[in-house]
């Protein structure tokens, strides 16, 4: 084989490479859970959150968070309406997704962890109660 034969065997290999790579990049691009599908319209509604989280601040309505091996029980101060998202950072695939209402006298949201994946994850939880909108992230380890 001479030089000639190399140099291209060189860039076709280098090419492939490149073609590879650029498959795999669309590939995990649907999947990436750190873009944000409405991120205009949360930029809108900035000042909305912001009170939320404030709410949860000045009314010590800070939720109480208990994780065991079968389920994830999440404590709110007063009965409420919910909107719960846990988010996996690895694969957008595995978040999920939660609406109701609290159960009990406790005011609890009971969740079913025995398919979650273990690792980190972003819990965002958000509430209504007592005519009060409020707002609580966290980063939650399973």
């Amino acid at each position: 084989m001479n030089w000639g034969t190399k140099i291209v065997l060189g860039m076709l290999a280098f090419m492939m490479f490149i073609v590879t790579m650029v498959i795999y990049m669309f590939y995990v691009h649907g999947r990436d859970a750190l873009i944000e599908e409405n991120y205009y319209e949360k930029g809108i509604n900035y000042n909305a959150e912001y009170n939320a989280k404030q709410n949860v601040l000045n009314d010590d309505a800070k939720p109480k968070i208990t994780i065991t091996k079968t389920q994830i029980v999440i404590q709110v101060k007063d009965s409420a309406t919910y909107e719960l998202v846990l988010m996996r950072p690895a694969n957008s695939a595995d978040d999920v997704k939660l609406k109701g209402n609290t159960t009990g006298s406790n005011h609890l949201i009971l969740v079913g962890r025995t398919k979650m994946a273990r690792g980190m994850w972003f819990l965002n939880l958000q509430w209504h109660s007592s005519g009060k909108d409020y707002l609580f992230k966290n980063n939650i380890i399973l």
